[in-house]
């Protein structure tokens, strides 16, 4: 299934994260440092898992809705406008819309990104 096209099919749908990060692309992964594979594209929701390897990073960005990040495994750390939050294995981070960031993992990482896209 292509990730630009994930919808609900009916009224709940369920993920099993385990199942889910296997499906991250390695030869990406391995190539770029980071892998991304879209969960859900439903209206304005999108779920994310992301993968950054040891030394991965994503650049400075924001997105125009809120985001909650959830790190599954491994270590990461955020800056957000001037501050670093590190977090670990179960940690969630929540931004508001528009809030500039970005993410780096000295060990490597599995994250879930939930965004929610404003009209």
């Amino acid at each position: 299934m292509s990730s630009l096209r994930r919808t609900l099919d009916g009224e709940v749908l369920v993920h099993h994260l385990t199942r889910d990060e296997r499906m991250l692309d390695q030869s990406l992964l391995a190539r770029h440092g980071r892998t991304a594979r879209t969960l859900v594209k439903e209206g304005p929701l999108r779920l994310t898992m992301i993968g950054l390897t040891a030394g991965g990073t994503i650049p400075s960005h924001k997105a125009e809705g809120p985001v909650t990040i959830h790190l599954l495994e491994g270590d990461a750390a955020f800056d957000v406008e001037g501050q670093t939050y590190s977090l670990t294995a179960g940690d969630i981070l929540v931004l508001a819309s528009g809030v500039q960031h970005s993410v780096r993992s000295s060990a490597g990482c599995v994250l879930l990104l939930t965004v929610v896209h404003l009209p």
